[in-house]
């Protein structure tokens, strides 16, 4: 089919630098060094190479509607040089239906005038400015990527054609009531540097063979996550050296522990060890054939195509009616298909969805903030693709719909004049959709909202513009109990530099009210938790129509299920990491719930694996994060309770675990030999730490290991997982050594309440006088190779430890903070760990997403997340009650990947006497009023239990 936006051939284009003469100092300053502390979660999804070149793109954004903001507000966020919003009409009542920066005190004011202010708040190192004109070639040529939203065909068509040509790209976003079109036109080849944002995978080498190709095999610990076509680069290989610096190889999967490379034949024999970790490769992206991208929905037939026809049809009638088509007009609807079907003919397409063609027709004058904040979220993360050169771009459409928002078969049809424009109305962009009634509806809802971060910003903004509980009876509660950070700022919007250490729920409800001053809302700082019970009642979630999780954790999402499920309550679910995003709508007694955690979290590292055998970043870091807490955190709360609890010592000793013996240990040297009188005994103690750490224990290690160590069945015993180390020799010229002795040093002081330094000349001085105990190899030290040798090991020392206890009382201080050496002592704990075990290092940023488990994130994400969480809202509390109206969703905007589903079916089951071959009487079923979250199902005869979760039917025949 022939596509009606841009040429045949579509282009995509470089991103060309701009002159940088009219930045401010403070700007270019912002430029050469990556603010980490704002951009500290965007980081992990955008690296910091995507990161700068991003400083570099200006960006244009027409259009300042709700789509338009929209696009703005997260482009803003993602840390482009900067954004200029462009709009040549006025503010209308309608407008205040999804565009949040304008105010009923705006209306027959330029839009872009008056969101710029706001929008420039968004972001400091990002520049700001309103263009009130039409869009000239002159204008268009001094940015490198150009957006138009909500735009006629005319002015795209060209726009766009002066953008292929110029070398701009160029984005499309529209929307209409509920549905939305993206594209996108790149040049006829752009480069990415990194097609899907995944970290790169690696896998442990077993052995390698001297063939052509060669074989590589990995180690059986698991199989390797490589794909055919990938290249790796290979590290710490003894004897087949050469791979170590061959370069990237591609390689070709043979199996899930196999795979072949280069010819081999001509190297040295393989020894051991090695890692092959995986390479990213730039591509060349060319388009020549257009592609419509799917929205996988399995819960309708795809449209896309008639979408894209009816879209078009939608200028024609614009151009030949100047105007859209009314809302809910029968005759407009019947003209658009007849326009449609005229364009499926020059098409050559026969599978025309004319219903689909009518839908959009009936509601094509509404403006949704729902829609927006979902094709803005897609459009925004273009944008980032266009300026970074990060993920894969979208090849070139895409179509949305959320048609089953409207009423379903069985309710009141709306009419023209139930969605007729109301006078001074602020919804009419709504109501042109779902009509006066509903909107009445919506402002008597009673939600409960719990979290404020970014996707309840977003969620909260959203209901702010829908009018959910804005009206009288109707209330939004919010809790959250955490405060603003800084790192806060670049995702969660509603939050500015002067609200940095105020709580979240007390200013997202402030900022909520300047968007819609009608807002009815509460702001809480709970924690919705077992604890928080007697606030969170029975009556209180009975006065709520629906809960909306914006959490960050599964435990929280499952204890909040579960308080839905026992009231009987909707719940809105969603989250995100990094580009990727999930959508779970529960609908009491018709869909299933978030229910139990399946998932056991993070995969558990061995003791021993921690202890003495590790082979991955991952473990050096976990290995450095529990020193860190045993060492400055434990060891000074166990010291606290042995001085102020006289039962300390029996309690701990009659815990009878593998920690007994640690925490009395620690203890005793606290209270005695390893405490500092002064800074100089704070550096002397990491110094002999040090050696403590890298040196004596590996010493130790080896001498009942030796390297050359074979197993009872002949086989290496350093081999595989089992990478044999080495241990260090302090050097105080070695940076990473010197960054532990710094760090350790000062938390030690810490603990001691002693004021510790910075400065290394002076450490270097103490650390010359510095005497470290000579180390005496122990023959009679046995290693525990598996946990079950460790704990017996340590059983056998408690009775020794426990008699030596001082009785010295001395309270112990000890300041967690997290921007005080914290992560100083981690990274060089684990990088010196991984020096240990000859594991490739690993710099502060990936550190800390490891050690911090912190979570990506990113607003372009989480605002398409919140869009899609509030479209089943509208179904919500329109009462939907066929399963087929609602769906979850997941998305992944760096792959362009979407599936929306569905949601299962709450299970039901059927309890009878018959096939139990039981009486009645012999079947208790009790119900707890006060914890309704299980129904316990006891049979008497014989120990039979099972649960059901509540949220399904439970039929007993008798």
């Amino acid at each position: 089919m022939t596509m009606l936006l841009a040429s045949d051939t579509l282009l995509y284009v470089f991103v060309k630098d701009s002159t940088d003469n009219d930045l401010s100092f403070s700007q270019k300053m912002a430029q050469a060094d990556i603010d980490e502390g704002l951009y500290s979660r965007q980081l992990y999804v955008i690296d910091h190479d995507a990161m700068r070149r991003m400083g570099k793109a200006d960006v244009l954004i027409a259009g300042m509607r709700g789509l338009g903001v929209e696009i703005a507000k997260n482009v803003i966020l993602a840390g482009v040089r900067s954004v200029t919003i462009q709009d040549d009409g006025v503010v209308e009542w309608r407008d205040l239906s999804s565009q949040f920066y304008l105010k009923e005190a705006d209306l027959g004011q330029n839009r872009a005038l008056c969101s710029e202010k706001q929008l420039s708040s968004l972001n400091v190192y990002v520049r700001v400015s309103a263009w009130t004109k039409k869009l000239d070639e002159d204008f268009l040529s001094k940015f490198q990527v150009v957006v138009l939203t909500n735009s006629p065909l005319e002015e795209q068509l060209r726009v766009g054609a002066f953008c292929h040509s110029n070398n701009i790209k160029f984005i499309v976003a529209d929307t209409r009531g509920l549905c939305g079109q993206l594209f996108c036109d790149f040049g006829e080849s752009f480069e990415v540097r990194d097609t899907n944002g995944e970290t790169p995978v690696s896998a442990m080498i077993g052995h390698i063979s001297k063939d052509n190709p060669g074989i590589v095999t990995c180690t059986d610990e698991e199989s390797h996550e490589f794909t055919d076509g990938m290249f790796v680069n290979f590290s710490g290989i003894q004897g087949m050296t050469e791979l170590n610096s061959y370069g990237p190889i591609e390689i070709k999967v043979r199996d899930i522990y196999s795979f072949s490379i280069c010819n081999t034949s001509n190297f040295s024999e393989y020894v051991k060890g090695g890692v092959a970790t995986e390479v990213k490769q730039t591509e060349i992206l060319t388009i020549r054939d257009p592609e419509l991208v799917e929205m996988t929905d399995y819960g309708k037939i795809q449209r896309n195509l008639s979408l894209h026809l009816a879209f078009q049809a939608l200028h024609r009638f614009t151009q030949k009616y100047s105007r859209v088509p009314h809302p809910r007009s029968q005759a407009d609807a019947e003209v658009l298909v007849t326009i449609t079907k005229e364009l499926c003919t020059d098409a050559k397409f026969d599978e025309l969805d004319e219903d689909a063609v009518r839908q959009l027709s009936l509601v094509a004058s509404g403006d949704l903030a729902p829609v927006n904040a979902f094709i803005g979220g897609l459009a925004a993360q273009e944008v980032v693709k266009a300026c970074s050169g990060k993920f894969t771009p979208l090849r070139q459409w895409l179509y949305f719909d959320a048609l089953e928002c409207l009423p379903q078969e069985n309710d009141e049809v709306l009419s023209e004049d139930a969605c007729a424009p109301v006078s001074y109305n602020r919804y009419d962009g709504q109501i042109a959709v779902f009509g006066s009634a509903f909107q009445d509806k919506l402002k008597k809802q009673s939600y409960f909202l719990v979290g404020a971060g970014a996707i309840g910003c977003e969620l909260l903004k959203n209901f702010a513009l829908i009018g959910l509980g804005a009206g009288e009876g109707g209330n939004i509660t919010v809790t959250d109990m955490d405060s603003i950070e800084r790192s806060n700022l670049n995702r969660q919007f509603l939050f500015h530099s002067k609200d940095i250490g105020r709580l979240k729920s007390e200013v997202a409800a402030e900022s909520v009210k300047e968007m819609n001053p009608y807002m009815n809302i509460t702001a809480h700082q709970n924690r919705v938790c077992p604890e928080t019970e007697e606030v969170y009642t029975h009556s209180f979630y009975s006065n709520l129509d629906g809960v909306a999780a914006a959490l960050d954790n599964v435990d929280a999402r499952v204890y909040l299920d579960q308080c839905c499920v026992r009231n009987k309550k909707s719940m809105l679910e969603g989250g995100t990491l990094g580009s990727k995003g999930h959508t779970l709508v529960v609908v009491p007694h018709l869909t299933e719930s978030y229910g139990p955690s399946t998932s056991g979290g993070q995969k558990a590292i061995p003791i021993c694996t921690l202890k003495n055998f590790p082979h991955r970043i991952e473990h050096t870091l976990q290995w450095a994060r529990d020193q860190f807490e045993g060492l400055f955190k434990q060891a000074a709360e166990n010291v606290n309770n042995f001085l102020s609890d006289p039962t300390f010592v029996d309690r701990t000793v009659a815990r009878g675990d593998v920690e007994a013996v640690e925490i009395l240990e620690g203890v005793y040297r606290s209270l005695g030999e390893e405490w500092p009188q002064n800074w100089a005994d704070s550096v002397s103690w990491a110094r002999r730490q040090w050696e403590t750490l890298y040196n004596n224990p590996i010493k130790q290690l080896l001498h009942c290991f030796p390297p050359d160590q074979v197993t009872s069945s002949g086989l290496p015993f350093w081999m595989g997982a089992k990478r044999c180390p080495h241990p260090l020799t302090f050097d105080s010229n070695n940076t990473t050594h010197m960054d532990f002795i710094v760090a350790a040093g000062n938390l030690y002081g810490q603990i001691y309440g002693i004021t510790g330094s910075r400065n290394r000349a002076d450490i270097q001085s103490i650390l010359q006088g510095v005497k470290v105990p000579e180390f005496t190899l122990k023959s009679s030290v046995k290693i525990a190779v598996t946990d079950q040798e460790l704990k017996e090991e340590n059983e056998e020392r408690k009775e020794e430890v426990v008699c030596t206890l001082p009785n010295v009382l001395f309270i112990l201080v000890f300041q967690d903070d997290d921007s005080n050496f914290h992560m100083d002592y981690i990274v060089a704990a684990s990088n010196l760990r991984a020096e240990n075990y000859d594991i490739p290092t690993a710099d502060r940023h990936k550190s800390k997403l490891i050690a911090g488990r912190i979570i990506p994130a990113i607003a372009t994400t989480t605002a398409a997340i919140a869009g899609l969480m509030c479209l089943e809202l509208y179904k919500l509390v329109q009462g939907h009650q066929k399963i087929t109206s609602y769906r979850n969703a997941y998305i992944n905007l760096a792959t362009q990947y979407f599936v929306l589903s569905q949601p299962c079916v709450a299970p039901t089951f059927t309890v009878s006497d018959e096939a139990t071959h039981l009486s009645p009487s012999n079947i208790t079923l009790f119900l707890d009023y006060i914890n309704m979250t299980f129904i316990k199902l006891i049979v008497t005869m014989g120990v039979f239990h099972f649960s059901l979760h509540l949220n399904c039917s439970i039929y007993l025949i008798t």
